[in-house]
């Protein structure tokens, strides 16, 4: 799995804000964990739909993922989103992106003993856990 790819995605998913992003969280750490166990079947779907993702962003921008401005990340996962694709993808893009953006807020949402939500960030973010306690 292309983990520098991940890490762009989730990032750009969850962006860093006032509270940290989603790789700060820890939701790579979680998605890694939940490829290798509860969704072991799917690692290799996940896989290639990153893989996929790397594709599009070279044949919109002639670079990796990684290197595109915030702007152009989002505006490939958005195209992703809508469908509206430049290559053969060898997954349904859509049931990928689904499951994305899906494990991707289980991760930042999740209980920090699932892996993900490093130090309650979320928690005490949307007000469900108090900071000062």
């Amino acid at each position: 799995m292309n983990l520098e790819t991940l890490r762009a995605v989730v990032d750009c998913l969850i962006p860093r804000d006032a509270f940290p992003g989603a790789y700060e969280t820890g939701v790579c750490d979680y998605l890694v964990t939940l490829l290798a166990t509860d969704l072991k079947n799917e690692a290799e779907f996940f896989s290639t739909g990153l893989d996929a993702i790397e594709g599009e962003a070279h044949a919109r921008f002639g670079k990796s993922f990684v290197n595109l401005l915030s702007d152009q990340q989002t505006g490939v996962l958005e195209s992703i989103e809508n469908g509206d694709l430049r290559t053969n993808w060898p997954v349904s893009p859509q049931r990928f992106f689904d499951m994305l953006v899906r494990t991707t807020a289980e991760g930042f949402y999740s209980d920090p003993q699932q892996g993900g939500n490093r130090g309650s960030v979320s928690w005490v973010m949307t007000g469900f856990e108090d900071p000062n306690s």
